[in-house]
């Protein structure tokens, strides 16, 4: 139909009309929708797919319906025979090291860490021996009071100690001035045992707690000298 003319102003006839329907943009705002919708939930099924391959094995694929039969040759079997008693027999002495070190925690009157280092001290006749206090050569040693000796372990976990005494050789007990190591200048509160046959046993540690622990429990078991108290520090640094 022509456009019409009402006195001066023409009038056009569709300019007014709707140009979409709102059902129509109700079903391409739905369409939208589940298209974003398919989209998030294929990106959810790569990423859960990628996953399982991050953990699946070689040889072992996934699903029922894709089983694949795995064969070893007698040389795969028995050395993986051979791992497992090798697992077995270091599963066997980790535990024999465990119930050593109960054992022993529970035996012994005392034990723990402690630096370690021996002077041997001149006897009537013998030539004085050489100023070494200077020398570090502290060596780090587990150390047990139990029964009339004290041993020493290189470790907590070994079966034989590399070195014991008995208490009844030990004849003076006593403290030793505290110093600073120049390495770690970290304070260090030493003691001695000085044995019958001229041997000392210089120990260390950096706890003034542990050192009185064990001077006490060794003056009570050797009965030597009476109490006396721990120096101050000394800074080797600057000797």
């Amino acid at each position: 139909m022509d456009d019409s003319l009402y006195g001066n102003v023409k009038v056009f006839k569709d300019h007014f009309e709707v140009s979409t329907p709102i059902a129509d943009r109700t079903l391409k705002i739905d369409h939208s929708i589940r298209s974003q919708s398919r989209s998030s939930s294929r990106r959810k099924l790569m990423k859960a797919a990628s996953m399982l391959r991050l953990f699946s094995l070689p040889g072992l694929p996934w699903g029922s319906g894709s089983q694949e039969k795995v064969e070893l040759t007698a040389a795969q079997v028995e050395s993986l025979r051979t791992e497992i008693v090798d697992l077995e027999e270091r599963e066997a002495h980790l535990k024999a090291q465990l119930e050593q070190i109960d054992e022993i925690l529970r035996s012994a009157r005392l034990a723990g860490y402690l630096f370690i280092r021996t002077r041997w001290t001149a006897l009537p006749g013998e030539p004085p021996p050489l100023d070494d206090a200077e020398v570090d050569d502290w060596l780090p040693r587990f150390l047990v009071l139990h029964g009339p000796c004290i041993f020493f372990y290189l470790r907590s976990t070994d079966f034989s100690p590399q070195d014991s005494t008995l208490l009844s050789d030990i004849v003076e007990v006593g403290p030793l001035p505290s110093f600073i190591r120049e390495e770690d200048e970290q304070t260090r509160y030493p003691f001695y045992m000085l044995t019958r046959q001229g041997l000392r046993f210089e120990c260390s540690s950096p706890s003034q707690i542990q050192v009185d622990a064990w001077l006490t429990a060794l003056r009570i078991d050797c009965k030597s000298m009476p109490e006396t108290t721990t120096t101050q520090p000394q800074d080797l640094s600057k000797s």
